[in-house]
């Protein structure tokens, strides 16, 4: 049989169209093809199907940058939030304050988002697929609606606080209690709570592709309800990012103006008493000016931190949002899932933003962190002590022989 050159030509032919139709290809293999093909795979060290994962690995890079965003947003927003909740619970200043209601407020819902709603996310861009049930789909983004929604009125909050305090310094007491600040929250809740079951009984949480998470959606099979969906989503980004944006507007540019009108007094009176005293150094005079111009600059920094982390954050995600009710608009996956990585952002920028930056709590989490070492150098002390004792005894047999 192996002499007969004709029986194992057929006999590969046989097998080679055996193997062609069982993959389905339809084409048939020949002698010559396997050669040409045996050739290219000697050359390039390389098949096919290797060739086929390495350009599956070149566009998944934006893939990659999107699954790594999504990572580092959660473990920084759980750090950083965890961080100001332990500031909280350990300085008794702190909780005397009535804005720490409206931070522990928004602490709170970045934490949910981290813990629920960022996982989720990670798992369907990972797997490009709906990572949950139904069921599990719409609980996750009724979180998503009520966590952003408490979010964006919980800032709204603060920076109604921050214009009472400046604006109001003496009626400041009397306009902004805790009472005042619980009905505020109370407000909040009962205002995301409003929309996120509203959005739960309509059934109009489920599962993007475009943002690869579990979000509000409206399904093929209900497509009737379109108008109303619509109307819902535009209602919703209206009275959250339209609404919040309006109030930290209005309430930080008159913070602003207060604060500019400050520093023009104090500056009069500074240049009166630098003009007085006529044999002070060039440098003292140099110095004064400085810090004028620093006090000057100050307010304005914080402010465009405040409004401009807001604007960069939610601004694209809710334009796309918004776009996408369009019929004949297609939104780009990898630019729905950034818009999403922003918003994500925003949770883990939100404690640096308003609390861990400050005087305060850096003072409180330097003390914190200080008690940690000294206990860890208590423990080691003690145990190398110890260890000391140990290794005496078992030598004072030795010494007394």
């Amino acid at each position: 049989m192996t002499g007969n050159p004709y029986l194992d030509i057929s006999a590969l032919d046989s097998s080679l169209r055996v193997r062609a139709f069982g993959m389905g290809q339809g084409w048939f293999a020949t002698a010559r093809g396997c050669q040409e093909l045996s050739v290219w795979r000697t050359l390039h060290n390389l098949s096919p199907t290797d060739a086929t994962n390495t350009e599956l690995q070149e566009m998944s890079i934006p893939q990659f940058l999107l699954e790594g965003s999504i990572v580092v947003s959660a473990v920084v927003t759980l750090l950083t939030n965890f961080s100001v909740l332990l500031c909280f619970t350990q300085s008794a200043e702190l909780r005397s304050h009535v804005p720490g209601i409206f931070i522990l407020n928004l602490s709170i819902s970045n934490i949910i988002l981290a813990l629920i709603n960022m996982p989720v996310t990670f798992l369907g861009v990972a797997s490009s697929a709906k990572p949950l049930r139904d069921q599990l789909c719409r609980a996750v983004s009724f979180t998503e609606t009520f966590t952003t929604c408490n979010a964006m009125l919980s800032m709204a909050a603060l920076s109604v606080d921050r214009w009472v305090a400046v604006v109001f310094p003496l009626r400041y007491s009397s306009k902004m209690r805790y009472r005042d600040a619980f009905v505020i929250v109370a407000y909040s809740w009962l205002h995301s709570l409003a929309f996120s079951l509203t959005q739960l009984m309509m059934r109009w949480g489920a599962y993007s592709h475009t943002y690869a998470s579990c979000t509000l959606h409206l399904d093929v099979e209900e497509a009737s309800q379109r108008s109303a969906y619509a109307t819902f989503t535009a209602l919703f980004y209206c009275s959250s990012f339209a609404l919040c944006l309006f109030v930290l507007c209005f309430a930080y540019l008159k913070v602003l103006r207060v604060a500019r009108s400050h520093c023009k007094r104090i500056d009069v009176i500074t240049v009166q008493t630098l003009l007085l005293l006529v044999d002070i150094h060039p440098s003292v005079k140099e110095r004064c000016l400085a810090q004028q111009r620093k006090r000057r600059q100050r307010a304005a920094k914080k402010i465009c931190i405040f409004i401009g982390s807001f604007i960069i954050c939610f601004s694209p995600y809710v334009i796309t949002r918004l776009v996408e009710l369009l019929p004949s608009v297609d939104i780009p996956q990898h630019w729905g899932i950034a818009t999403k990585c922003l918003v994500y952002a925003k949770a883990s920028s939100d404690p640096f933003v308003y609390c861990l930056l400050r005087h305060q709590y850096r003072k409180v989490l330097v003390s914190i962190i200080r008690r940690i070492v000294r206990k860890d150098q208590f423990f080691l002390s003690a145990h190398s002590t110890s260890s000391m004792w140990d290794t005496t005894d078992e030598n004072f047999p030795d010494r007394i022989t």
